[in-house]
C-alpha cells in the first residue's frame, strides 16, 4: 500500500512539473473568421480551457485583437505548419522549422511593440517591483496580460501599458497666411453697461479700473480681444476696431446701434453676447455675425450670416462615440442614466450607436432603482482582470456621486475608466481625487497646455498690459477675435477659410468643414493619477 501511495505521488508530481513546463504564455494575433473554438482545435487543446485564460471574449473575437495561449501551443501549431510547408517546398534550402518559428514569434512581438509597452520578466522580480519600475498596479498588469493570474514567471513577456494612440484623421489644419497689405473694420459688440456708471464715453481702460465689478464676462472677453487685435496689427494688418456697449439685455440697445451705425461698411461683427440679439443683428447686416458664447437656443438661429464657435451638445455625445468606437477592443461598457425621459433616450441612443462596432453582450444600461444605484449592482455587471468602461449619461449629483463613489471602492483586480460628454458645473462638486483614481474622461472645448510656447507668449503679453493673468473669457476672447481674424486677413471669404481646415489656438480648436458656420472643434480629455490633465484627442 505505501508503494501505492509513493507511485501514486511521483505520478501527480510529474504530472505537475509537465504542466509548470508548459505554462508560459504569449500573445496571439485572431486572423478573420477565426473564433475560440477553431483556435483552439488548431492548438490542440479545449475550447473552455481556451476560454478561461480570457474570459473577456466571450461575447465573440473580433479580426486584429489578441488573446493570450500557450506558449508551447502556439510553437507546435507553428512548426507543424511549418513542416508541412517545408516538405511541400520545392526550395530545398527553406528556413528551418525553428527559425521560421522564432522569425513568426518576432514578427508577433514588433506588432506588440506598435500598440504597447512591452518588459521581459527577470528572475526575483514580483508585481511590487513591476509597479516601482513602471507606475503600474497588479490590476492593470491582469487587465493586459490574464495569464499573470497564474503568477509572474521568467522569461515572459509583458505588455505594461497601451502606448497612446496616434489620431489617424482627414483634419487639414489652416495655414495662416496673412495678404500683404491688408486692412480690416472689425465691430465689437458687448453688455459692458457703462451707463449705470454715469459714463459719457466708452473708454474700457479707464471703466475697467474705475468699476472692478465690471470684471465679468464681457470686460475679460475685451481684453483678450485687444491682444488679438494687437498681435495682428505687430504681423502688419491694418485693422480699424470699433467697441460698443450693447447695455442692459432689455434696454434695446442692439437696436439702438444699428439705428445709427451702418456695420454693413464691416468686414465682421463679433457679438453680442445674447442669442435674441445676435438674431436682431444678423437680420440686419449682410456681413459674418460672430457668436461668442455657447447659448441653448442657437440651434434655432436661421441667419446663414451667424458664426457658431461653441459646438451644439450633441456633437459632444458624437466625438465620444467616435472615440469609443475607435479605441474599445474587448471588456466591458455600463452606460449609466438617471430616469428622466431625456436622459433615457439620449442612453439608448448611445448603446444603439456603440452595438454597431462594439458587440451587444458587452454593452449594458444601468438606470436608478428607488432614486439610486446600489454598488451591488455594478458588481453583478464589472469583470475583474479586463476594460470595464462606464459612461455617464446624467447630470445628476445623486447618481454622479452613487457612480463614483461605488468604483472607487471594488477590489484591485477590478479596474474601471470612467466616461462623460462633458465635465459639467456638477463634477465640481467631486473630489479632482476621485475623478483621478477612476481615469475619469470627457468631451471638451477647450484644453489649455500651459507650458507651451504660444500659452506662455499670450500670457506673458496679457500680464504686461493688464498687470494680471487671463482669465477663462479673456482667453476666450483672443482665440475666437484672432481666428476670424486671421482668417480674414487672408483677403478669402470667411467660409472659404473654414474650408481650407481646421484651426488650434490657445485653448480652443476650430473646426467648421463638415458645418461651413457651426465650430465643432472638441477635445477627448483625461485626468492623470497626479491629477495632471493629458488631451487624448
Amino acid at each position: 500500500m505505501k508503494h501505492v501511495k509513493i507511485f501514486i505521488f511521483l505520478c501527480i508530481l510529474t504530472f505537475t512539473v509537465s504542466c509548470g513546463q508548459q505554462k508560459r504564455y504569449i500573445q496571439y494575433k485572431v486572423e478573420k473568421g477565426e473564433t475560440i473554438s477553431s483556435i483552439a482545435r488548431n492548438l490542440n487543446m479545449d475550447a473552455k480551457d481556451l476560454l478561461r485564460l480570457n474570459p473577456d471574449v466571450a461575447g465573440g473575437l473580433r479580426a486584429d485583437s489578441y488573446i493570450v495561449v500557450p506558449e508551447k501551443s502556439l510553437n507546435n501549431y507553428m512548426s507543424k505548419n511549418i513542416k508541412e510547408q517545408t516538405e511541400t517546398a520545392v526550395d530545398t534550402n527553406a528556413t528551418s522549422n525553428e527559425d521560421a518559428a522564432m522569425d513568426a514569434k518576432a514578427k508577433l512581438l514588433n506588432e506588440l511593440r506598435e500598440k504597447y509597452v512591452l518588459y521581459e520578466v527577470k528572475k526575483g522580480e514580483t508585481f511590487y517591483n513591476l509597479n516601482k519600475l513602471f507606475n503600474v498596479t497588479r490590476a492593470q498588469l491582469l487587465v493586459l496580460n490574464p495569464e499573470l493570474i497564474e503568477g509572474i514567471k521568467v522569461g515572459q513577456i509583458l505588455k505594461i501599458k497601451e502606448i497612446a494612440a496616434k489620431v489617424i484623421s482627414d483634419i487639414n489644419f489652416y495655414d495662416d497666411y496673412i495678404k500683404p497689405n491688408t486692412s480690416l473694420k472689425v465691430a465689437l459688440l458687448l453688455p459692458f453697461k457703462a451707463d449705470l456708471y454715469n459714463i459719457d464715453t466708452l473708454a474700457p481702460k479707464e471703466i475697467f479700473i474705475k468699476n472692478a465689478t465690471l470684471v465679468n464676462i464681457a470686460t475679460d472677453f475685451y481684453m483678450g480681444a485687444e491682444i488679438a487685435i494687437d498681435s495682428l496689427r505687430g504681423r502688419g494688418v491694418q485693422i480699424d476696431f470699433n467697441v460698443f456697449d450693447t447695455g442692459d439685455r432689455s434696454a434695446n440697445g442692439v437696436r439702438s446701434i444699428l439705428a445709427n451705425r451702418n456695420f454693413n461698411n464691416s468686414d465682421v461683427v463679433i457679438g453680442p453676447l445674447y442669442s435674441e440679439e445676435v438674431k436682431i443683428v444678423a437680420n440686419s447686416v449682410n456681413v459674418p455675425v460672430v457668436f461668442p458664447v455657447y447659448s441653448n437656443n442657437q440651434s434655432e438661429f436661421s441667419s446663414s450670416n451667424i458664426v457658431k464657435t461653441s459646438p451644439e451638445k450633441s456633437v459632444f455625445r458624437e466625438e465620444l462615440e467616435r472615440y469609443i468606437k475607435e479605441h474599445f477592443d474587448h471588456g466591458n461598457i455600463i452606460i449609466v442614466s438617471d430616469d428622466k425621459a431625456a436622459s433615457l433616450e439620449t442612453s439608448r441612443m448611445l448603446r444603439s450607436s456603440l452595438q454597431s462596432k462594439i458587440s451587444a453582450s458587452s454593452i449594458h444600461l444601468l438606470t436608478p432603482s428607488k432614486g439610486y444605484i446600489a454598488k451591488s449592482r455594478f458588481s453583478q455587471i464589472l469583470k475583474p482582470n479586463t476594460k470595464n468602461w462606464v459612461i455617464i449619461a446624467s447630470d445628476s449629483n445623486l447618481i454622479i456621486a452613487d457612480v463614483i463613489n461605488s468604483l472607487i471602492s471594488l477590489p484591485e483586480e477590478t479596474t474601471t475608466k470612467v466616461f462623460s460628454f462633458d465635465k459639467s458645473n456638477v463634477y465640481e462638486n467631486v473630489d479632482n481625487r476621485k475623478l483621478a483614481k477612476v481615469g475619469f474622461t470627457y468631451v471638451s472645448d477647450e484644453f489649455i497646455d500651459e507650458n507651451s510656447p504660444e500659452t506662455r507668449a499670450f500670457n506673458s503679453q496679457y500680464y504686461k498690459k493688464n498687470n494680471t493673468l487671463p482669465s477663462f473669457y479673456a482667453t476666450k476672447g483672443f482665440d475666437i477675435t484672432y481666428d476670424i481674424l486671421v482668417r480674414l486677413a487672408s483677403g478669402n471669404d470667411l467660409k472659404t477659410t473654414f474650408k481650407d481646415g481646421a484651426s488650434s489656438r490657445i485653448e480652443t480648436k476650430f473646426d467648421y468643414r463638415n458645418q461651413e458656420s457651426e465650430n465643432q472643434g472638441l477635445f477627448i480629455v483625461q485626468y492623470n493619477k497626479d491629477l495632471t490633465l493629458t488631451k487624448l484627442k
